[in-house]
């Protein structure tokens, strides 16, 4: 995904929490739980579980306030990104600005006064990811930790796409700090935002998952991105969402040795809403009820989307082209998380 600008106007216990009987893995929020996914509990236990639904943890700005933030009631709030300042190890929202920044916390203390949660997102599309200027394991799960205390946060979310995930040794660096992270502190849960096409993964993410594994990484969620297919790809943007979503899921079984309700839960679905950045594909409120619906069928863990800037109507209604700060369709200010709510 891109940055969020500024408006113009043997496997261990690897996915240890989407898959029961493996114990050692971290804890989930109750904001993003599964249902069923923890192991050794009780009967009582797990038919509380069961009555969850999917949650709804839209991208945001960790700068910049949106109108948007709150609309579908989210449970978890991804803040986007946490990049390099594009010469050394330091971690920097949008690569600009300090983490300890002081507006930054009061952004975060009023997301999170309802009761929600924040997620840390690290990578992104622009700008350099932290594994790309970090030298060491020690320098780089540092920066990461650093970050993630500045946001109150035991949630991490690694958005890694374009050249960053082709590239091995930045691929491998990643998963030794984040395992290393993990052994720190075993309450963090990892997601990892990886680019799907309606064949589902290519081989660098699957490569990024199998690495993953090779460090013990334990992995929360494995996070979607149905959005951008190409120009190859000229149909329904839901349906594309449910196609790669099912694709993606027998790769996931067969990766982490997941049965298929433990591959459902472990993963999440984010979609660019209204105008994507690819010539021809829309994303609409039809298709977001349809993801949502799709979601909670499969008990999904969250559904996502990019981002809360965009969810309102652009001045002259819709456009061919992806804004920055508007969907390009026409709709009412905040439908898009109110549907993807459900």
């Amino acid at each position: 995904m891109r940055s969020l600008l500024r408006p113009a106007a043997g496997f261990t216990c690897v996915f240890a929490l989407a898959t029961a009987g493996c114990s050692a893995g971290p804890k989930q929020t109750a904001a993003d739980a599964s249902p069923g996914v923890t192991a050794d509990v009780s009967p009582s236990a797990t038919a509380d579980a069961s009555s969850s639904v999917t949650a709804y943890a839209p991208y945001v700005s960790a700068t910049e306030a949106s109108a948007n933030d709150s609309s579908g009631s989210p449970s978890t709030y991804n803040l986007a990104f946490v990049i390099s300042d594009g010469s050394d190890c330091t971690p920097r929202w949008n690569g600009e600005d300090a983490i300890a920044d002081a507006a930054v916390k009061a952004r975060i203390s009023r997301l999170t006064a309802d009761g929600g949660t924040v997620r840390v997102s690290f990578g992104g599309a622009s700008g350099k990811e932290l594994a790309t200027t970090c030298d060491s394991v020690s320098k780089l799960a540092a920066a990461y930790g650093t970050a993630l205390d500045a946001a109150g946060s035991s949630q991490a979310d690694f958005d890694i796409e374009g050249d960053e995930l082709t590239d091995a040794d930045t691929v491998a660096l990643r998963s030794e700090a984040i395992a290393a992270l993990q052994k720190e502190r075993p309450d963090l849960e990892v997601s990892f935002t990886l680019p799907v096409m309606p064949s589902g993964l290519d081989s660098d993410s699957l490569a990024l998952l199998e690495s993953a594994n090779t460090y013990d990484v334990q992995v929360s969620t494995v996070n979607l991105m149905t959005m951008n297919y190409g120009e190859s790809y000229a149909g329904d943007m839901g349906d594309y969402a449910l196609t790669s979503a099912k694709a993606a899921h027998t790769q996931l079984e067969k990766v982490f040795g997941l049965s298929a309700a433990g591959a459902w839960q472990g993963m999440a679905l984010t979609s660019m809403i209204g105008v994507n950045d690819v010539a021809g594909e829309t994303f609409t409120l039809s298709d977001a009820a349809q993801v949502r619906t799709f979601a909670e069928e499969k008990e999904i863990a969250w559904v996502s989307m990019w981002s809360t800037f965009r969810d309102q109507q652009c001045a002259k209604g819709s456009g061919s082209d992806a804004a920055t700060d508007c969907s390009g369709v026409k709709q009412s200010s905040g439908a898009f998380g109110e549907a993807l709510a459900g």
